[in-house]
């Protein structure tokens, strides 16, 4: 646990993004994680809920929170997400928030195909696009 906390604070240090914790604003309690990975050509969005926060438009706010950060301060030029090939769940708020399907990539921890998707910076791309 502390080499991913590490891990987190380095990449803060060095490319301004890690996961950032979540809470309910109004009882405090720790409902999961969101945030980017630098990755090639921009950077990896990830989320992980506490099982008893799944389905209540959690994931889908964080990820939209880290969406605009990503790409309104960091000027990303795109984001990728996968998802475990099971939960078809984080499929749905990954194409709601504007994702597209691009193929699978193995994923060895879980030895399994993942879904993948791409979400591109429309302002990267034409600066004078509004969103």
């Amino acid at each position: 646990m502390a080499t991913r906390l590490q891990t987190e604070i380095n990449q803060e240090k060095t490319a301004a993004m890690q996961y950032w914790p979540i809470f309910n604003l109004t009882t405090g309690q720790f409902i999961g994680c969101c945030g980017l990975k630098p990755v090639v050509n921009g950077a990896e969005l990830g989320y992980h809920l506490r099982s008893e926060f799944w389905h209540q438009g959690y994931a889908a706010e964080a990820a939209a929170a880290a969406i605009h950060y990503a790409f309104n301060q960091l000027k990303l030029p795109q984001l990728v997400a996968g998802h475990h090939p099971a939960n078809l769940a984080s499929g749905i708020i990954l194409r709601n928030l504007g994702f597209h399907f691009i193929g699978t990539e193995y994923y060895a921890p879980t030895g399994l195909e993942h879904p993948t998707y791409v979400l591109v910076n429309r302002r990267q791309v034409n600066p004078k696009a509004t969103r």
